[in-house]
C-alpha cells in the first residue's frame, strides 16, 4: 500500500514539473543577445553600423529580448587623460517587441567618449563603445580678423583711387595751358623778336655797304 501511495506522489511531483517547463522557460531571464552603436543624427535606424566620429547624435539597439530594459551612460574618455569616468550623460531605454529602441539626438562637447550600455542578463561587463564627438567650425567662414584684413585693404584701395582721380584730372587740366608757354611767354617772344629784325637790319646795311663800295669803284675807273 504505502509504496503504490510513493509511487502516486512521485508521478504526480514529475506531472507538475513538466507542466511547468514552459512557464519556467518563458520567465527565463533576457539573453546578453543584442548589440549598440552609435549613429550620426542623419543615419537611419535600419543601418546596422557604428560611426565613432560624430556630431549630434543617438544610440540605436537591436537583436536583444522583446521589451528588454537598458540603462545607459557616457563618461569623459579621453585617450591621454589622467583622469577617466566622469560621467556627462545618462537613460534608460525601454525596447520594442523586437529588441529594437533608439535615444533621441544626443550633442556633447567635442571630445572622446565611451559609452557604457546596461541590461538585465547581461554577461560579464556591460557593452561599451568608444566614439569622438566632433561638430567643428564652419571652414567657409572668414575669421574676424581676416574680415577685418579685408575690410582695411578695401578702405585702402577705395581711398588710393579716390585720391589719384583728384591729381590726374588737374595735370591733365593744366597740359594744354602749359603747352603754350615755351612759345607764347614774355622771355621767349622778346628773343625772337629781337632776333629776326637784327639779322634782316644786318643783311640790309651789308648789301647798301657792298652797293656803295661798287659805286665808288666804278667812278674812279670812269
Amino acid at each position: 500500500m504505502r509504496t503504490l501511495f510513493r509511487a502516486g506522489a512521485l508521478s504526480a511531483v514529475a506531472a507538475s514539473a513538466v507542466l511547468c517547463l514552459p512557464a519556467a522557460a518563458h520567465a527565463t531571464a533576457p539573453g546578453d543577445n543584442g548589440t549598440v552603436k552609435i549613429h550620426d543624427s542623419a543615419t537611419g535606424e535600419e543601418l546596422r553600423r557604428n560611426e565613432p566620429h560624430v556630431c549630434t547624435f543617438y544610440l540605436d539597439a537591436f537583436g536583444f529580448d522583446r521589451a528588454q530594459q537598458v540603462d545607459w551612460h557616457i563618461e569623459v574618455w579621453a585617450p591621454t587623460a589622467g583622469v577617466k569616468g566622469e560621467t556627462v550623460r545618462s537613460g534608460a531605454l525601454t525596447l520594442d517587441g523586437e529588441g529594437h529602441g533608439r535615444t533621441a539626438d544626443l550633442t556633447l562637447p567635442d571630445g572622446h567618449y565611451k559609452l557604457f550600455w546596461n541590461f538585465a542578463g547581461e554577461k560579464g561587463s556591460a557593452k561599451h563603445k568608444v566614439f569622438w564627438t566632433d561638430c567643428g567650425e564652419d571652414e567657409t567662414a572668414p575669421s574676424p580678423s581676416a574680415s577685418a584684413s579685408v575690410s582695411a585693404s578695401e578702405s585702402a584701395a577705395g581711398s588710393g583711387s579716390g585720391s589719384e582721380a583728384p591729381d590726374e584730372t588737374p595735370a591733365a587740366e593744366a597740359a594744354p595751358s602749359a603747352s603754350p608757354s615755351p612759345q607764347g611767354g614774355e622771355g621767349d617772344l622778346a628773343e625772337t623778336g629781337n632776333g629776326a629784325p637784327v639779322g634782316l637790319l644786318s643783311a640790309a646795311a651789308a648789301a647798301l655797304l657792298g652797293a656803295g663800295g661798287y659805286l665808288v669803284l666804278r667812278r674812279r675807273r670812269a
